[in-house]
């Protein structure tokens, strides 16, 4: 079994003062540091996937912009790996399936950006496409989201998809449960 770090979206536009704030993203960019750092020193493949927007229209993500920039508090080093998508899935039209068989990984620690959208779609293509995945539920950040009338506070937002992902597609667990 080889391990490998995915962080997905972890950029500027998700941060406070960008174009699509999350709740609890610089919580969340904290624990992924943290993962990031134990991943370099045990030097276990690392692969950073970067949402970059194509749609006409786009309002966040958009190529060229400082929002669209991996967040200096996890930048990919000289040599890491970073893949770009237009997508939710990590997968759909990038390279990373053939980047993750090249490297002889099986295994996915999961972590990043947003919870309800490109965290879901890639972990549950990950497992469609036969990986076994972690995903660490407190490295990840999500906003609220509104159903007709009624706002959804992103953190209930945050904690039903990661009960649907947990078990079936991922173990879901926190940053210290898997460091230690």
């Amino acid at each position: 079994m080889k391990e490998a770090l995915l962080l997905i979206d972890i950029q500027n536009d998700y941060f406070p003062a960008g174009r699509m704030e999350l709740a609890g993203m610089e919580d969340a960019a904290k624990k992924v540091s943290a993962l990031l750092e134990l991943f370099r020193n045990a030097g276990k493949p690392i692969f950073f996937i970067r949402h970059l927007s194509t749609k006409s229209g786009a309002a966040f993500f958009i190529p060229g912009t400082s929002g669209a920039d991996i967040h200096v508090s996890v930048q990919p080093l000289q040599g890491e790996t970073v893949i770009e998508k237009h997508f939710p899935n990590s997968f759909f039209q990038t390279e990373l399936l053939s980047r993750l068989k090249e490297a002889d990984v099986t295994y996915l620690v999961v972590c990043g950006a947003m919870s309800h959208m490109c965290i879901d779609t890639t972990v549950r293509a990950a497992k469609e496409l036969g990986f076994t995945s972690t995903l660490i539920a407190d490295a990840c950040a999500t906003r609220d989201l509104k159903l007709k009338d009624e706002i959804l506070p992103a953190y209930v937002v945050h904690s039903v998809f990661m009960a649907a992902l947990d078990g079936m597609f991922a173990n879901v667990m926190t940053t210290n449960e898997y460091i230690s």
